[in-house]
């Protein structure tokens, strides 16, 4: 909290971000009390696909306004998976503060070593509640958690049970059991139970004494994408547009394009059925939308906004059908970049920062915030700075991955995408200044050779610093064939 009433006082001292776009000091009352904290969490939502970060068809205005109180970190990622469910590892990775190479199993279990951001949150006194979807271990919601309700635990509303319409749902046990005969079968659309459950605990919660530390992980827009009738009816398919880098077909094998999301539609891709998904994908979008703006006014009504910050992300992204793909299992931006907005007291308005960072730097971010230590487990890089300084960033470079196929790098304004599939190795080189689409693959071009031998060096620099079990400068990368999950489970870390 001494960092965050610090940050007040740089920011109206100096005025870096212009005349009112900062917390005035004769609020400083409002931040000597500690700050809640809300960690908004949105599934398989793009970083472009909100309104006020350039997306002209789709409707959000809730979160619209998150972005015009706060800032929003434009060069947010995840730093990708080795298995198919990307938003395993991802959670995991928000939860733990640990990079991608040091979970155990991708994030299927959490060793009690690893401290929880919630239960983090718990030992510096706050009160700790979640809802939604936790993708994690079961055994460790009631470590993180002192409350909860409307808990969804898997990957996905399955079709075959009903989908977001009947969701399969949790109330807290207290014995931290969740079998699954204890659960209940809801009647009506998943987002509105998670925005029930958040809106109930501010209104009623029994610590007030407290701050209290909230977790909202909605379960839209992942598929089924089958919004209620008044948000699909917000977007004509035949008026929705295809985006300037959607293609029939990926211009190459790229290790994945047999998995479950890039069989949802035949390959080539037929734009009216990606403008069909697209439609329902928007609409998905703007029904969480309305639920978050449900949370919003429930806690402005409460008297507890003006002291709370409030974190805005999603968890990985999604293709769509840009580069004739639709899933998020690939390195390019659509998939690998996520929406990240930081509002609260003493955080400056309506603030665009490009600073790299992946969605695990929260986790320090925040307890810098707060004045908490920093947990020896925690291997991220807190991006605190960035909101007093227009040109740090924690990191000057990002590194992604998906399974033993695809490696990526990214620095300055240049990407270079490795693949290793069938022991083909294939690059592509982008300068995402002048080529915000990935479309332009410059690997091959000598005026850029230099940039891509300096790309390819610090990638393979990385990938040995991440402990990587694959090596660039070997044929097949040391594992030729695309690996079974079966296969790389063994390869991760053991206690």
């Amino acid at each position: 909290m001494r960092k965050l009433t610090a940050l007040l006082y740089s920011l109206s001292s100096v005025g870096l971000f212009g005349q009112c776009n900062f917390i005035q000091p004769d609020k400083k009352k409002d931040i000597e009390k500690t700050p809640n904290v809300l960690f908004i969490l949105t599934d398989d939502q793009r970083f472009d696909a909100i309104g006020a970060l350039g997306n002209e068809e789709i409707k959000t205005p809730n979160m619209d306004h998150l972005v015009h109180e706060g800032v929003t970190f434009t060069h947010a990622h995840v730093m990708g998976s080795l298995g198919g469910a990307v938003c395993l590892p991802s959670r995991t990775m928000i939860m733990t503060g640990k990079n991608l190479y040091h979970l155990k199993e991708d994030g299927e279990y959490i060793p009690e070593s690893d401290r929880l951001l919630p239960e983090h949150f718990g030992r510096n006194g706050y009160e700790t509640f979640a809802t939604g979807k936790w993708h994690n271990p079961k055994k460790d919601f009631n470590r993180g958690f002192s409350h909860g309700e409307n808990i969804f635990f898997g990957g996905m509303h399955s079709y075959e049970s009903g989908g977001h319409f009947k969701p399969h749902l949790h109330h807290y046990d207290t014995t931290g059991a969740y079998k699954h005969s204890s659960g209940f079968k809801g009647d009506h659309f998943s987002s509105e139970y998670y925005a029930d459950a958040a809106i109930d605990f501010i209104k009623k919660r029994e610590e007030k004494a407290k701050p209290f530390f909230a977790y909202v992980a909605f379960t839209a827009p992942h598929d089924p994408r089958t919004p209620p009738k008044e948000f699909k009816e917000k977007y004509d398919s035949s008026k929705v547009s295809l985006p300037d880098n959607f293609k029939l077909i990926h211009p190459f094998d790229n290790g994945a394009m047999d998995i479950r999301d890039e069989v949802f539609l035949p390959i080539p891709r037929d734009s009216v059925a990606v403008k069909s998904e697209l439609a329902a994908y928007y609409g998905m979008i703007s029904e969480v939308d309305y639920q978050i703006g449900r949370i919003y006014n429930a806690l402005k009504e409460s008297g507890e906004l003006d002291n709370t910050i409030i974190v805005f992300a999603g968890d990985n992204g999604l293709a769509m059908g840009q580069h004739g793909l639709l899933g998020k299992q690939n390195l390019y931006d659509h998939s690998m970049r996520v929406p990240l907005v930081i509002s609260g007291p003493g955080i400056p308005k309506n603030k665009k920062q490009d600073s790299y960072c992946y969605l695990s730097d929260v986790y320090p971010t925040l307890c810098d915030m707060l004045g908490f230590e920093i947990p020896s487990s925690v291997e991220s890089k807190s991006f605190y700075n960035a909101f007093s300084k227009d040109n740090f960033s924690a990191r000057d470079h990002l590194f992604t991955a998906y399974s033993n196929v695809q490696r990526a790098i990214r620095k300055d304004e240049y990407k270079l995408i490795g693949y290793n599939v069938n022991g083909s190795h294939k690059f592509q080189l982008f300068n995402l200044k002048e080529d915000q689409l990935e479309l332009n693959d410059l690997s091959t071009n000598p005026k850029y050779k230099d940039k891509f031998d300096e790309l390819k060096q610090l990638l393979r620099e990385e990938m040995k610093r991440q402990g990587d079990f694959c090596d660039l400068s070997k044929q097949g990368w040391g594992h030729s064939k695309v690996m079974s999950w079966t296969e790389l489970k063994g390869l991760f870390p053991q206690e």
